[in-house]
């Protein structure tokens, strides 16, 4: 199951997000989304648990908790959306 988590801490790590959500089971893969250009946090990121029962409870467990002076929102994440074509100009 892959769980959206929003409102991290700019200086948070992807090994605070683990221990984090470790507590409650299996933890695949941790990821923090990051600016492009700057390279810093961009305040969300992805958390995959491989047993569904332990990433709902680890939802219930981690909503509202605080990581780095922060209270941290959790979600289960939705599919990424297929971007449309550029669009062209007109002249």
């Amino acid at each position: 199951m892959n769980i959206y988590v929003s409102n991290i801490a700019f200086n948070a790590t992807t090994q605070d997000l683990r221990q984090l959500f470790e507590s409650y089971g299996a933890v695949d893969k941790v990821s923090i989304i990051t600016d492009r250009d700057t390279g810093q946090s961009r305040g969300f990121g992805f958390v995959e648990m491989p047993d569904t029962t332990a990433a709902k409870a680890a939802m219930q467990g981690v909503q509202g908790k605080e990581l780095a002076g922060r209270t941290l929102n959790i979600d289960e994440a939705k599919p990424r959306e297929p971007r449309g074509e550029p669009r062209r100009a007109r002249w």
